[in-house]
């Protein structure tokens, strides 16, 4: 079959999660048909792997989007898959399975502070009820979603009568930290401020564990946010990367003692994985999505209490070689190769549910 895989959502300069989760699927397709990249700039393609054919169309903002399907049929292909919800399925003459990662902004509808004022009043407006959901998902063939936490919540408020096919989000592959290396008095979050986040309760639990510990917060950070930090924790006790490197946050995470965060809710959880893969251990909330990707690795508290995470992280001292092994373990799970088999699996499946339909 001729495949295209929608790559608009790439970031240029630095993935996001979709941009990431994109990546890492295109990175890893199995070789048993023909790809065509769907990009809107040219620059994408330089986070692509070489080689693939591509496409040119308007950006997934463009007013002209619910008809992008006119653009699309002009290309001759059987399938299309798209890593996000919102690609126009009006008029196709192909298969096409869209991505619905999760469901947080129906709990914590604040956007994304990078959207422009339009796109967030939209954004409010489409998580007021579950219609317009509904409606973008059975106008698909088949619908993909990057945990079973949000397959069960799509499938508990009946918002698709399409098959849903779980492909996780995955790390990419780093080496791990050193044997009998040193291991600090560090916690390293990363991650955005917004206030599900809930960063707070880790600054909070810093005077908690002791005059020795420092916060890792390795994302940008508004100076409103850095001083609302710095008031809850000790002087020095929290460090601001303001937007790491991928190889200044590797370095920060392999000396660690955990990654933490304190999230009230989540879609998935990438760096939870990044950590783990290179052999440091979580101290994560107690919520589902965490409970999927930590399993027995990982040690959970309540969020809304410091003193909780203070205990939590004392806990993982006490088994920290062990828990760091198993950390390991369980990365091993979330491979981009086996998300991308599960991706074209799903394509495959829609294209033969329409031609029998």
């Amino acid at each position: 079959m001729r495949i295209g895989i929608d790559c608009r959502y790439v970031r240029i300069g630095r993935h996001d999660g979709i941009s990431r989760f994109t990546a890492g699927v295109v990175a890893n397709l199995p070789d048993r048909h023909d790809y065509v990249l769907l990009v809107n700039d040219e620059r994408q393609l330089e986070s692509l792997p070489e080689g693939l054919p591509w496409e040119l169309l308007p950006a997934p903002t463009d007013a002209g989007e619910p008809l992008v399907a006119r653009k699309v049929n002009r290309l001759g292909l059987d399938a299309v898959f798209s890593p996000m919800q919102t690609m126009g399925s009006r008029g196709r003459d192909y298969a096409l399975v869209l991505t619905l990662h999760d469901l947080i902004y129906y709990r914590n509808r604040t956007p994304p502070r990078e959207f422009s004022w339009p796109i967030r009043l939209g954004w409010r407006a489409f998580h007021l009820s579950w219609a317009p959901q509904r409606f973008l998902l059975n106008g698909a063939d088949g619908v993909v979603t990057v945990s079973e936490t949000t397959a069960g919540l799509i499938g508990a408020h009946r918002l698709t009568k399409r098959p849903v096919t779980v492909a996780y989000n995955a790390a990419d592959p780093a080496a791990p930290r050193p044997t009998g290396g040193a291991r600090e008095k560090t916690l390293v979050y990363m991650g955005s401020f917004m206030p599900y986040k809930n960063v707070e309760t880790l600054a909070a639990a810093l005077p908690l564990l002791g005059a020795d510990w420092v916060l890792h917060c390795m994302s940008r950070v508004s100076d409103a946010d850095r001083v609302r930090l710095e008031r809850l924790a000790p002087a020095g006790a929290i460090v601001f990367h303001d937007g790491a490197s991928d190889d200044e946050y590797l370095a920060v995470l392999r000396s660690a003692t955990a990654l933490a965060t304190a999230s009230y809710d989540e879609g998935f959880g990438i760096p939870l994985v990044e950590a783990m893969g290179v052999g440091t251990p979580v101290v994560v909330s107690d919520v589902p999505i965490f409970r999927e990707i930590g399993g027995d690795a990982a040690e959970y508290f309540d969020p809304s209490s410091p003193s909780a995470v203070a205990a939590a992280v004392r806990r993982l001292e006490t088994r920290w070689d062990a828990a760091s092994q198993a950390s390991v373990a369980q990365a091993a799970r979330f491979r981009w190769d086996e998300s991308a088999e599960q991706v074209v699996r799903a394509v495959e499946r829609a294209v033969a549910d329409r031609a029998a339909g």
